[in-house]
């Protein structure tokens, strides 16, 4: 049977699914995609509303480190769509992009809505189609998972078709309104497929604030800071929040805190506040002789120390500390801020954990369900803000149309 003559069913209209779909159908397959929301890229373009980072310009080594003990996995999806394979793909839909002062990348204009509709209109003169308002039902306890008779939920009631072959893109557990709930990750696991545990990724931390600090800096961005958990650190800002803390740094470092709070049942991310600053020039700042003034102005006299950075010194530091300033000048440098726990999953920009990769071939496909394949924020990998989560999500539907067009035309 010729490829034009095959269905692919695609199972989620996020970037992956999407990315998926303009691959199957590059080939001359018939694409259907399925979503449950009313319109496709719902996440997509909540992450655009400040600016769609759609990824970084950073090299490739320490591009593909980013995804931690999972880049093995990874690098071979960024073979075939690295990030100036994305920037090139973007500029062929008319979306130019620029390079930020970060090293992040953006579409000229900053916005998601532009580039969707560019790809939409592109896909739709491709042949593929959309059906919105349908939830896949899974498979039913006593049917072998497979492409095959496939089920939704629509506002007309229960519907039934028929595919060659699936992609699941159903993203991760975070933002249900937009989508992305993690209901099916029951439906595999009770195949006996093996999904970790999906936990927050990209997140904010609670911490045990002070009233008065609370009250003071809640809402205030912490700039020009490092921040280190676990063996890495990070420059950059984040932001006081009423619980804890969040924003890009946080994100950043979310993995390894997240995961020294699993462990331990709390994580000390430890802050340097004057990160330009050699220890030896700070030791010299906060010991020199202050004469009449209280310590807090010989701090913003002598290192520019004020405001919330001051506040956070105030807050972390003990009141030994502030009674010998060699002790002070090391507590500059190294303040341990303790973290009891993760926002909520839902509350977080992505999610770790999802479809193990021992359950799945290289082409992504699902050893126990020929013919199914899984893409994007659903698999078992995370990666920080930054344009990396993005990029590896959708190289990863190049991965699986690719993988789906073999699968097809191995078959009588």
């Amino acid at each position: 049977m010729s490829l034009s003559a095959r269905r692919v069913a695609v199972i989620g209209g996020g970037p992956a699914g999407l990315m998926a779909a303009e691959g199957l159908s590059a080939s001359g397959v018939q694409v259907d995609v399925y979503d449950a929301m009313p319109s496709v890229g719902r996440k997509f373009l909540m992450a655009g509303r400040g600016g769609l980072n759609l990824t970084h310009s950073e090299a490739a080594t320490p591009f593909l480190a980013r995804y931690g003990d999972r880049a093995g996995f990874v690098a071979p999806w960024l073979k075939v769509l690295d990030a100036d394979g994305l920037r090139d793909w973007a500029h062929r839909l008319g979306i130019q992009t620029f390079v930020g002062s970060s090293g992040r990348v953006f579409p000229q204009e900053m916005k998601a809505a532009p580039l969707l509709r560019a790809w939409l209109a592109r896909l739709r003169a491709a042949g593929v189609r959309f059906h919105m308002r349908h939830r896949w039902l899974g498979w039913p306890g006593d049917v072998t998972p497979c492409a095959g008779a496939l089920r939704f939920d629509t506002p007309d009631g229960e519907k039934t078709c028929t595919a060659d072959a699936v992609v699941l893109a159903l993203g991760g557990g975070s933002w249900a309104k937009l989508g992305s709930d993690g209901a099916w990750a029951a439906g595999l696991q009770a195949h006996h497929i093996k999904v970790a545990p999906l936990r927050p990724a990209n997140c904010g931390f609670d911490v045990s604030w002070s009233d008065h600090f609370r009250e003071r800096f809640a809402g205030q961005p912490v700039k020009s800071v490092s921040m280190a958990c676990g063996g890495q650190a990070r420059q950059g800002e984040f932001v006081i929040s009423e619980t804890g803390i969040e924003g890009s740094l946080v994100y950043a470092l979310s993995a390894p805190l997240r995961d020294q709070i699993d462990a331990q049942g709390r994580a000390v991310a430890m802050l340097d506040l004057a990160p330009d600053w050699p220890q030896e020039k700070v030791m010299a700042a906060v010991t020199h002789p202050r004469g009449a003034r209280s310590m807090s102005s010989h701090l913003q006299s002598r290192l520019g120390l004020t405001g919330v950075k001051a506040g956070l010194l105030r807050e972390c530091a003990t009141a030994d500390d502030f009674r010998d300033p060699a002790r002070l000048g090391l507590r500059i440098k190294t303040l341990p801020l303790v973290l009891t726990r993760t926002r909520p999953i839902d509350e977080a920009i992505s999610t770790a954990g999802g479809v193990s990769f021992e359950g799945l071939t290289a082409g992504l496909m699902l050893k126990a369900a020929p013919g199914v394949f899984c893409v994007g924020e659903m698999l078992d990998w995370e990666a920080p803000t930054g344009g990396y989560l993005l990029t590896a999500c959708m190289a990863s539907g190049v991965v699986a149309a690719t993988s789906v067009i073999d699968f097809l035309g191995a078959r009588p």
